[in-house]
């Protein structure tokens, strides 16, 4: 029994794809395990959105490779290096990581077995050039019975609702990546989510490219009349929330990367009348200025944004959004971050996270003049998340003496209906509860962007005592 160990990297939609790739492996009898010293195979699902992620999926490659100089690894190991970094590099990379026996794409993850067998098939000697199985841009979508073995905990799952991007923004590699976006029907997705429920899953986070772009490439498709697409078209993620909100059971439902052109009324009526569905949006909107946003190819305004933000916290009380922008993008001024600024600090967003401007190969923006340096970057990155460190504390603030309802994460550890996993903050909690469970506690104070609290059955003269403890 071939013994296989896979290194998954980036994002969360990578970690699907790496769930699919394990899966597949134990359908075709082999072994997956944690210790890549000890296996026969060893994947590299890698990342390549910005450069770090490249770097670090490089590292990892050259670490498998070598052991950081330490002792190599054993000859008859073979190392496929698979995901983004292979996707977008196709060409280039057999030749740069000769030390590799295979690279696979994003349209071979169901194809691991096989690809391995033929490896081991076709023992090369050492002059020859790694394989390469990537043909093309990518095309696959996976359905609702493709094999897949979980690898988050067994209280919440990533369930991908489509893949590729059609979006045209012009800091971004992804649709170069991933192909064009393609949806799954609701129907597949509801059977996948019944199932997770089914098996003890208390969180399904809804992820794709563009989650609110879902059922409109289907949409553009049928026949009839063309004409253009606008937000009210966007049927299909209001129809899959309320399939979801009416499986039985306890357990949330998260939207995670939505974009904002593609927001309705429909969509925000609908998650104020489903109370599964998290009171959590995730809505990357990179800037405010509209000099910036129409560089960026963004499909939104200044005025525009400002509107949804207000019509989505007046739909749905209560709810916590989440944002990304983008600090020194090319030809971006003082203004420009003037601007940016005084929205955060209007606005007031519960959750957000500020990238610096990457020049990524491929992409419109690399080629722009007024390419902002590294220092300025910094300086303008550093601005924004002291000025949002403030408002989180303002927030975390007002949550103090509330009860809130949290899914427990690990022993000591939860996470609330605002807060992601992996990207948000977390309640710490000095008493051992049940491990994915939902359980109520009282918020006794917070730390940068934790909380903290008491379990069920506490007093509150014990607040005190419970936050010089933690």
């Amino acid at each position: 029994m071939l013994k296989v160990s896979l290194i998954s990297l980036g994002c969360a939609k990578n970690l699907v794809d790496s769930e699919i790739m394990v899966g597949h492996l134990h359908q075709a009898g082999m072994q997956v395990i944690p210790e890549a010293e000890k296996a026969d195979v060893v994947i590299v699902n890698t990342c390549s959105f910005i450069d770090s992620s490249k770097e670090e999926s490089i590292g990892h490659i050259l670490e498998v490779n070598q052991n950081r100089g330490m002792r190599k690894r054993r000859k008859e190991q073979k190392l496929i290096v698979a995901g983004c970094m292979s996707q977008r590099f196709a060409k280039d990379l057999p030749n740069s990581l000769p030390e590799v026996d295979a690279f696979i794409g994003l349209d071979q993850v169901t194809k691991v077995a096989p690809i391995i067998e033929e490896i081991y098939a076709k023992e090369r000697g050492k002059a020859d050039a790694p394989a390469s199985f990537i043909a093309g841009r990518s095309t696959y979508i996976p359905d609702y019975d493709t094999p897949r073995f979980r690898l988050t905990p067994k209280h919440f799952a990533y369930v991908k609702i489509a893949e590729g991007c059609n979006h045209p923004c012009t800091f971004c590699i992804i649709p170069q990546i991933r192909g064009r976006h393609r949806s799954r029907t609701v129907a597949s997705v509801v059977a996948e989510a019944r199932q997770l429920v089914a098996e003890g899953v208390k969180e399904l986070n809804l992820i794709s490219q563009d989650t609110t772009f879902f059922g409109m490439d289907q949409w553009e498709q049928r026949p009839g009349p063309r004409t253009p697409v606008d937000s009210s078209r966007g049927d299909a993620l209001t129809t899959l929330l309320r399939g979801l909100n009416a499986i039985p059971g306890d357990f949330w439902i998260r939207l995670l990367y939505t974009h904002p052109a593609h927001w309705s009324d429909e969509l925000i009526k609908t998650i104020a009348e489903c109370p599964k569905v998290a009171r959590y949006v995730d809505m990357p909107l990179q800037h405010i200025s509209d000099r910036m946003l129409t560089t960026m190819q963004r499909e939104t305004s200044g005025d525009y944004i400002r509107d949804l933000v207000r019509r989505i916290r007046a739909g749905i009380p209560g709810i916590a959004v989440r944002t990304t922008f983008i600090v020194g993008f090319p030809g971006e001024t003082g203004a420009d971050v003037d601007e940016l600024c005084q929205f955060i600090e209007e606005t007031k967003f519960e959750r957000l996270g500020v990238f610096r401007y990457s020049q990524e190969e491929g992409t419109r923006a690399a080629k722009m003049d007024d390419q902002i340096t590294k220092k300025v970057k910094e300086a303008r990155w550093h601005r924004l998340m002291a000025l949002q460190q403030k408002i989180a504390t303002e927030v975390s603030q007002r949550a103090v003496g509330k009860k809130l309802r949290v899914l427990v994460e690990e022993p000591g550890v939860a996470r609330g209906e605002a807060d992601a996993p992996d990207i948000d903050g977390r309640v710490y909690v000095p008493r051992t509860l049940p491990v994915g469970e939902f359980v109520e506690v009282t918020i006794t104070g917070h730390h940068d962007y934790d909380l903290l609290a008491l379990p069920p059955g506490e007093k509150p003269a014990q607040w005190k005592v419970a936050r010089q403890a933690q």
